[in-house]
Parts: structure tokens; C-alpha cells; sequence
């Protein structure tokens, strides 16, 4: 049910394509305390993004989750950012993060819904 959706201006090498989702997914799991099998990411690189009037790197990530601990918000927000710099080289006052929680009935799996 955590759904963690990043896109960046960068394009990322084959190396990132290949480690940087299985990296957000365990940290999206361990922050949340949710199974990451249940964990779904979606990266997209390459585009056309600007912030501030510039192309310099950037990213937006929306992190998506029934239960999400809106009190946390902050500190989910430290630990991704921190990721997404350390990892994709983009200063943390270029990123976004848009945090939902949506209705448990508004969210479907598995043919039905978790409400």
C-alpha cells in the first residue's frame, strides 16, 4: 500500500536504474513499519522539470500510504531528502515531497479495496 513515486530532471545512469528502487523501497518500508512487499515504487528520470527558473537537478517524490503518520512528516521528509541527495547528488532544497493518506476505501488491491 506505501506507493512512493519520485521524478527527477536527471537521467540516471544504468548503475541508479538498477539499485535505486530497491533502495527507496526498503527505506519506504522501514520508515513506515510496513512490509515492503507491499511496497511499490515508481522512478521516473529525464523530465523536463524546473525549480526556481532553473534545470539544475531537482526531484518531486510523492509518498503515498494508508496510515501514514502525518505527526512524521518531518522526519520522513529529513530521511528522503537525505536519500535523494546522497544518492542522486540533488541539494535537498530542490526537492519536493507531497505526503497522502488516502481513505482507506479509496485504495484498491487485489480486486477489492483495504476499506
Amino acid at each position: 500500500m506505501p506507493l512512493l513515486t519520485l521524478k527527477t530532471n536527471l537521467t540516471l545512469s544504468a548503475a541508479q536504474k538498477d539499485t535505486l528502487p530497491a533502495l527507496l523501497s526498503s527505506e519506504v518500508a522501514r520508515l513506515l513499519g510496513k512490509p515492503e512487499s507491499y511496497v511499490m515504487i515508481i522512478v521516473e528520470d529525464a523530465r523536463m522539470m524546473t525549480m526556481g527558473g532553473t534545470s539544475e537537478g531537482t526531484a518531486y517524490l510523492k509518498l503515498k500510504s494508508l496510515g501514514l503518520p502525518e505527526d512524521d512528516t518531518p522526519s520522513l521528509s529529513k530521511a528522503l531528502c537525505d536519500l535523494v541527495a546522497d544518492t542522486l547528488e540533488v541539494s535537498p532544497d530542490r526537492i519536493y515531497i507531497e505526503f497522502f493518506n488516502p481513505p482507506r476505501h479509496m485504495w484498491g488491491w487485489n480486486r477489492s479495496t483495504f476499506g
